[in-house]
């Protein structure tokens, strides 16, 4: 398949002078409809998706069941009065989520984004042991070169330089570094990485005092680190000196949760539970926004008044929505009733292997299910393009129809569940060509 520029999208004569979502540059797409794995833009082109939108349309853009229980709710409650009572979808959700989650998870708290569900989760956090008698305990640890959300907090969770031009962020937000970062910057052995990542943890819970440390944020894969999964037994490690130091463990299932991992959640893929999950993307298949904080039972009980009364105020006027409710419930059940694991795990086995060929000589592959990342080897390049070659990669997939993320030195792909096996093959074959016209052909 020759490789094609991307055509020019009619925007509106004078959107420049009204419309301030992003993305819009010169090369924004106007999408205007979408079935399957493909989406259209306004000039008719097509686009074959092999990054579920942003990790969140696995069952593609035109699912029955989700898109049915919508237009069922809408036609029955499609709002109710959120400071005097619930609704059935969001109460059904919950117990779903619950019973999807790892054993002493018990509770669910539905929210909008994943940002907020990160928010949440801090919050939660300080309650716990201001409940406890622990005031004090309000740092909360995450990684340098995350990534938690974009309200004001998850930003600060952000250990990245680019989120810098916001000015100060959250107080009490203290970084360590993750095992790929010490490999990569350290020439750690990956077989060390874990332990030293683990005991870096620990020193630095001691440095800020355990008395003042409530919780450690982490995503298990780390998406912006171009997939980074963890060495075997790093989680499980970390999880011993949360519990040595009466810290509490978050994990950010954002991007892992829903089957992504050929797991329910990554806590099962890697055995390793959390106190606090925060989930999102995959959970309404991305029918409408949605996702939620799931709670150890030790840390629901804080909710508890004693009377009866549980509640996590202040919340949010769109929390546990009908409408999204309904899509997530459907989307939840959909994803266990049409055994979508297993088809997540078959897909993986056909997809893995052909990447990590085609990837030969020209980077290493991060595979986890159906999260994949590709760390690219600058130096091979022989393009002579301008700019991150993750970008330059991206570009060259996108003007041939073809939706990945790149970014750095890593490009990330992350299929629908319900991708065929020649629409894999397609995927492949496009990636492929985008990589010679990097790298060079014949490797």
């Amino acid at each position: 398949m020759p490789a094609q520029e991307t055509a020019a999208t009619p925007w509106p004569a004078d959107m420049s002078a009204y419309c301030f979502e992003v993305p819009h540059s010169e090369d924004s797409l106007l999408f205007t409809s979408a079935k399957g794995i493909r989406l259209s833009d306004a000039t008719g082109r097509s686009y074959l998706d092999a990054l579920s939108g942003v990790f969140v349309t696995c069952f593609g853009y035109d699912c029955g069941p989700i898109t049915q229980a919508v237009d069922d709710q809408l036609h029955t409650l499609p709002f109710n009065p959120p400071l005097h009572g619930a609704n059935r979808a969001a109460l059904d959700l919950a117990a779903e989520l619950v019973d999807l989650a790892p054993d002493g998870i018990t509770a669910a708290k539905l929210v909008n984004g994943g940002s907020e569900s990160v928010e949440a989760a801090v919050r939660l956090s300080r309650l716990y042991h201001r409940s406890h008698g622990n005031p004090d305990r309000v740092k909360v640890l995450s990684y340098y070169h995350g990534y938690h959300g974009a309200t004001f907090g998850s930003l600060t969770l952000t250990g990245r330089p680019d989120v810098s031009r916001f000015g100060p962020g959250l107080p009490g937000v203290v970084h360590v570094w993750p095992p790929d970062c010490l490999e990569e910057f350290w020439d750690v052995p990956r077989e060390k990485s874990g332990e030293l990542a683990a005991a870096m943890i620990e020193r630095t819970i001691e440095a800020e005092g355990p008395d003042s440390v409530a919780a450690l944020v982490v995503e298990p894969v780390i998406h912006l680190r171009g997939m980074a999964v963890p060495p075997e037994d790093y989680l499980a490690r970390v999880r011993e000196v949360c519990d040595r130091h009466g810290v509490l463990l978050v994990f950010d299932e954002i991007v892992t949760g829903f089957g992504r991992t050929g797991h329910p959640f990554a806590a099962q893929h890697f055995g390793v539970t959390p106190d606090l999950m925060c989930v999102g993307k995959g959970i309404s298949g991305g029918y409408a926004p949605l996702a939620a904080v799931l709670m150890h039972e030790r840390i629901a009980a804080v909710l508890d008044s004693g009377d009866g009364k549980v509640s996590f105020a202040p919340s949010h006027t769109y929390a546990a929505n009908p409408m999204a409710a309904a899509a997530g419930l459907a989307a939840v059940r959909h994803f266990r009733e049409g055994d979508h694991l297993t088809k997540v795990r078959a897909l993986s086995a056909h997809l893995e292997p052909r990447l990590r060929e085609l990837l030969t000589g020209r980077g290493r592959l991060r595979a986890t299910g159906l999260l994949y990342g590709a760390k690219l080897d600058e130096g091979a390049a022989v393009d002579g393009g301008r700019g991150p070659i993750g970008e330059r990669l991206a570009r060259a997939c996108l003007n041939r129809g073809l939706i990945i993320r790149g970014q750095d030195d890593w490009v990330v792909l992350a299929p629908a569940f319900v991708t065929t096996r020649a629409e894999a093959d397609e995927i492949l074959t496009i990636l492929g060509e985008a990589l010679d016209e990097i790298f060079g052909a014949g490797r």
